[in-house]
């Protein structure tokens, strides 16, 4: 804006100069006069007429270069409005008040983010109840606030009545769910092998529980007994396992997670959706490993899954876990350089690679 004034003015004035040197000063100020209305016109063919700072100085000029009783010819707009513009300016020159809005100052970026997050981290919340929050906190910030904050990001800021949606349940009880199934392996002598994964739907922690080509329900019984021992305290902490009808997975089976109080719940027939957890773990399983290489038979499969897991538990990120790998509870802040000192780690006979900070 200022560049573009600055501009205009030193252009009006070199042609206000030529002018000065011609005899009849008043005809060729009103010729000035009538050519930057023509401009402003122009500039302006498709909306209402609108005159700038610029414009407006500039016409005020010239004013002092015609005669008063033809202001009314000349220019497009009334003297009163000329004197009103010259005013203004004046008054613009000698304003020394705050340009800061009147009231409080407004709430900082991390206090509207932190509210927003308490909201969608518990729907039950009200504005008063994050309010409360905020204060134990050590900030202080009025109950309105909080309320115009929520209101602004379309957040309802009265707490909900109603009882949460299905996600919501799910995500709430996802720690305490365990769940498993098969998964089918070709080798390259196009024998098949089944391997019996489990998976923890809080922490995502993969399980593989062994490997056949011959699957019997006292295998699989045998397997439960082994995940049940390495899972040790842990398995307290969990409530559900889910599994379809598959006819390996037999009463005994059932009763070794049962005797440990754990509920078994069958998805319906033909309705992967219901374990979409365990078969989405199957696909990645697929995706990243086994579509990567040819399994020669099952020593070979069970070592290759052996190395993966430990990629998977340990390295690997998980989005519904902000990024973080299931075996580690918070992601580590490092400070980092210079990106280019970050090491390679081929794993899984260089199928996947991991990335480390340098020391």
């Amino acid at each position: 804006m200022l560049l573009s004034l600055i501009y205009r003015l030193v252009r009006c004035l070199l042609g206000l100069l030529a002018v000065l040197a011609r005899s009849d000063l008043s005809k060729d100020a009103e010729l000035l006069v009538l050519r930057h209305e023509n401009q402003v016109l122009r500039r302006q063919l498709s909306g209402r007429l609108r005159w700038d700072h610029a414009d407006r100085l500039w016409l005020a000029a010239l004013s002092r270069l015609v005669s008063r009783h033809r202001w009314t010819e000349v220019f497009p707009v009334t003297p009163a409005t000329i004197l009103r513009w010259h005013r203004d300016l004046v008054a613009r020159k000698w304003d020394c008040t705050s340009r800061r809005r009147p009231g409080r100052p407004s709430s900082g970026t991390s206090v509207k983010t932190l509210v927003v997050r308490m909201a969608r981290e518990n729907p039950s919340w009200g504005h008063r109840r994050i309010q409360g929050e905020l204060a134990r906190l050590g900030h202080a910030v009025a109950a309105s606030t909080v309320w115009e904050i929520l209101h602004a990001a379309g957040i309802d800021p009265a707490p909900r009545g109603a009882g949460p949606s299905w996600r919501e349940f799910l995500a709430g009880q996802a720690h305490a769910i365990i769940a498993c199934d098969f998964l089918v392996v070709e080798t390259v002598l196009l024998r098949r092998l089944y391997v019996l994964v489990f998976i923890e739907h809080g922490t995502r922690r993969l399980h593989v529980a062994g490997v056949t080509a011959h699957p019997t329900g006292a295998w699989a019984v045998q397997q439960a007994r082994n995940l049940a021992m390495d899972l040790g305290d842990r398995l307290g902490t969990l409530r559900f396992l889910v599994h379809d009808r598959d006819p390996l997975f037999t009463t005994a089976f059932g009763e070794v997670f049962k005797s440990e109080g754990l509920r078994i719940v069958t998805t319906l027939p033909r309705t992967p959706r219901m374990n979409a957890i365990c078969e989405r773990v199957i696909g990645t399983l697929r995706r990243e490993l086994l579509d990567q290489t040819l399994v020669l038979g099952e020593r070979h499969l069970a070592r290759v899954l052996r190395e993966y897991l430990k990629h998977y538990n340990g390295h690997r990120p998980h989005q519904s876990r902000q990024q973080r790998p299931p075996d580690m509870e918070t992601q580590p802040v490092r400070e980092v350089a210079d990106l280019r000192s970050a090491c390679r780690k081929p794993v899984v006979a260089g199928l996947i690679n991991e990335y480390h900070c340098a020391a």
